[in-house]
């Protein structure tokens, strides 16, 4: 089957993932590495691991669209209560502890390999930890992490084959510690992809020059398994998904523009958003191209498009129209900005009928199917 490798973040795309497990493809997710909010955070900084939040959401959102939904499934999707430190304490000593209904019926060998990650965990995080709306499956993959000596892919591994997952997640670095920072044009600088993600009105409007990733002192490497992945694709795919934080550093990671670069034969599609967000107000579709293809340059894309075709949401309105807090994705001067960079537009109507200002996963499917290499 034609192979998709898909460059996201976590809910922008999960419409796209679901309905291309119901093509006859095989479907790779990269995700980012540099999650730094929420229990991520703490996790990050208390055991010195990779953020694995949106690894763990990536696998869940396969594991729906693959139709799992067994036992332990529904232990790596569940969420402790965000009442009070001792209940979620309480609630996740029945999950380690094997004391939880979906636990107990389990079958043996699965029940006693999650035991195991949680208890790794529990022992390594220590006490003090604020479990109040952890996920449970962020434990077990945090736990599989350090349980095979930091080794991100064997946990992933471990994982997939626990709930049975058929399609593929890996991050586009296993380097532990990522910091994604903006530099604004203002030359202010906001440091931590939470910090990115959520920007007040103000910084948004000044809007990001650039961005940047660092882990330590040195460069951030590649990770295997997302190289091997981008080598053998018939599709790259970026988006849809924050342009900031979610797409557009991965051209950061080192090796990742060159192993693209040397896939002559995969389409490479960059899928506009349908709405701006906070780290895009007043930023059009043919900007962000412009920004994705001056990066890639740098990287070392050189000689090579870095994209073959642009999927955009018809703009049916002569004027800005806004969803709650923000206002449609403007296309720009797109087919200017296509010309370029050696693009072709596919304009379309691409929003969801039921779900303004999200994707019709099965219209993106069904173009992204229709541009697959014969």
């Amino acid at each position: 089957m034609p192979h998709i490798v898909l460059f996201s973040g976590g809910s922008a795309c999960r419409s796209t993932n679901l309905a291309l497990l119901s093509k006859p493809v095989r479907l790779t997710r990269i995700v980012p590495a540099w999650d730094s909010g929420g229990s991520s955070k703490v996790i990050r900084e208390n055991l010195g691991v990779l953020a694995v939040g949106d690894i763990r959401q990536a696998l869940m959102t396969m594991a729906h669209g693959e139709g799992r939904a067994g036992d332990v499934v529904k232990v790596c999707n569940a969420r402790l209560t965000s009442g009070s430190e001792a209940d979620a304490q309480a609630e996740f000593a029945l999950y380690a502890e094997a004391r939880h209904p979906l636990l107990e019926r389990m079958e043996p060998g699965l029940r006693g390999a999650i035991l195991n990650y949680l208890r790794i965990f529990r022992a390594a995080i220590g006490p003090g930890f604020d479990f109040r709306n952890g996920s449970i499956g962020n434990f077990i993959l945090t736990g599989a992490h350090l349980a095979h000596d930091g080794d991100i892919n064997t946990a992933i591994f471990v994982f997939r084959k626990l709930c049975d997952i058929a399609g593929h997640v890996w991050p586009s670095t296993e380097a532990a510690g990522v910091t994604l920072s903006a530099v604004l044009n203002d030359d202010t600088h906001v440091t931590g992809q939470h910090r990115v993600t959520t920007l007040e009105e103000e910084p948004g409007r000044i809007g990001i020059r650039q961005i940047e990733l660092a882990a330590g002192d040195g460069g951030v490497p590649a990770n295997d398994a997302a190289l091997e992945s981008l080598e053998s694709a018939d599709a790259i795919v970026f988006g849809p998904g924050s342009f900031f934080t979610s797409v557009l550093p991965h051209l950061l990671v080192d090796g990742i523009v060159p192993a693209i670069a040397r896939n002559v034969h995969a389409r490479r599609v960059f899928i506009g958003n349908i709405l701006q967000c906070r780290e895009t107000r007043g930023v059009d579709l043919a900007r962000m191209l412009d920004i994705a293809a001056g990066l890639w340059q740098e990287r070392g894309g050189a000689g090579a498009r870095p994209f073959t075709h642009v999927l955009a949401n018809r703009q049916l309105l002569p004027f800005e129209k806004t969803v709650g807090a923000f206002a449609y994705l403007g296309n720009g001067a797109l087919e200017e900005a296509c010309a370029r960079i050696g693009a072709e537009a596919v304009i379309g109507e691409f929003e969801d009928p039921w779900q303004r200002g999200h994707h019709d996963g099965r219209a993106v499917a069904d173009v992204l199917s229709s541009l697959l290499p014969s």
